[in-house]
């Protein structure tokens, strides 16, 4: 039987999601309800029978270590099973912190050596989808591969992103050679993305890794090692043509978590069987969810702990929200203890834990067309920001496009008029 250790990248910050990765890396960011991005390739991880993983985590990791706890709600408890969290542990200094993928396995290479898998399978740990990895690992194993990535078939238009492959054969077929690999190309030939999903032979990724390390500038497998290897390794190319959520940008998140509304939903979490920590943020200990006389749910989740006495339509709810009488909360995802106040408006907002939103509010009005004056790259589609702990006070206005910082107390707006594609710092 083949031995398969999982290496999990989960250590970035993603500048792109704004205040929502101030306190975390993005693989904890809370999704869906009352999951963590993290729960996904974990729970893909479970459901392939690869019982073993290491979490490489780098900034702000308490949030990832609490969710993991000890790995009982994957089952990955037990002898030769485990979820490991793997912070930097070199030296003290910030040159000895993982500069980059390629640099954090290396780090690593003693937790790979005392389990001696046969293969190690890399990926990383904040995207939301559902896949066997072992029909990638079968696919390997087949073509005596040395390498294979995993592929997913994206716009043309949207593939400059993405490190993107050329795979050999017939785009019905599951994979083929890997002929070549771009790192984000500004002028784009190909359209399969990869998904940062690697299956290595375990001596190969020795040797590609340690060659880097006396090589290599920025220490990436994208931009670095794979096409370093072309021509030199078997290296192959695995097409997934199942659902991929990429929430790298706010953009992205707030979509992926709006497909979850969809009739029917792409994301199909009991199918999936998605499993998550229950014990943090005190999710299997809070109550039913509670509905007012004059309460109205339209096309939304609304997960245990919440009371709702107001309207909400199309939006994603955490547990322990509250909704006041006459509020109306719309395409917006509210996260834990979020309370939005009686007869307050929230129109495409997310909202980080435990945010308060006074009486008379109303967030999210005003011109979408109004990019975020700061950084108009990462907020220009209507859907604005708030932080976590920021107290908003009664009557007050907020535009689009806006970001408030978090721990922003309600004397903080001294304006009670804050216009579209502002930041409040």
């Amino acid at each position: 039987m083949v031995r398969v250790l999982a290496m999990v990248l989960a250590g970035g910050r993603v500048d792109e999601l704004s205040v929502l990765t101030l306190f975390r890396p993005k693989a904890a960011v809370p999704f869906g309800g009352f999951y963590r991005i993290i729960d996904f390739p974990l729970s893909n991880l479970m459901h392939s029978g690869i019982e073993k993983a290491g979490i490489l985590s780098q900034y702000r990791s308490t949030s990832i270590v609490r969710h993991i706890g000890i790995g009982s709600s994957w089952d990955m408890v037990g002898h030769r099973r485990g979820v490991h969290v793997l912070p930097p542990f070199r030296g003290a200094k910030a040159s000895d912190w993982y500069r980059g993928t390629a640099d954090a396995v290396y780090q690593n290479f003693e937790f790979i050596q005392e389990d001696n898998p046969d293969l190690v399978l890399i990926l990383s740990g904040d995207h939301v989808y559902k896949m066997d990895y072992g029909d990638v690992i079968d696919f390997h194993r087949d073509n005596r591969a040395d390498l294979t990535v995993a592929f997913k078939q994206v716009p043309i238009e949207n593939a400059s992103r993405f490190g993107l492959g050329k795979i050999a054969g017939d785009p019905g077929e599951p994979g083929g050679e890997l002929l070549d690999y771009q790192e984000k190309p500004s002028h784009p030939e190909y359209d399969w993305a990869s998904l940062t999903i690697y299956v290595f032979r375990t001596p190969v990724l020795y040797e590609v890794v340690e060659e880097n390390q006396r090589l290599g500038k920025s220490y990436e497998f994208g931009r670095d090692i794979i096409p370093r290897m072309l021509g030199r390794y078997r290296v192959f190319g695995y097409r997934f043509h199942g659902y991929w959520g990429y929430t790298r940008t706010i953009d992205e998140y707030w979509q992926t978590n709006m497909d979850l509304l969809a009739e029917p939903s792409p994301i199909d979490l009991d199918q999936w069987e998605v499993r998550t920590n229950l014990d943090n943020e005190g999710v299997r200990l809070r109550a039913p969810s509670t509905f007012g006389a004059n309460a109205e749910v339209v096309d939304s989740f609304i997960p245990n702990g919440c009371q709702i006495d107001g309207r909400v339509e199309r939006s994603i709810l955490f547990p322990g929200v509250r909704v006041g009488t006459g509020a109306v909360v719309r395409d917006s995802i509210l996260m834990y203890d979020t309370v939005v106040s009686e007869k307050a408006t929230v129109d495409r907002v997310i909202t980080d834990v435990q945010v308060q939103i006074g009486p008379g509010a109303h967030i999210g009005r005003g011109d979408a067309s109004v990019p975020n004056r700061a950084r108009p790259d990462l907020l220009s589609s209507g859907i604005t920001l708030i932080g976590r702990n920021t107290v908003l006070p009664a009557d007050i206005r907020v535009g689009r496009n806006c970001i408030l910082s978090p721990n922003l107390p309600a004397e903080r707006f001294g304006e009670r008029e804050i216009p579209s594609g502002e930041t409040v710092e």
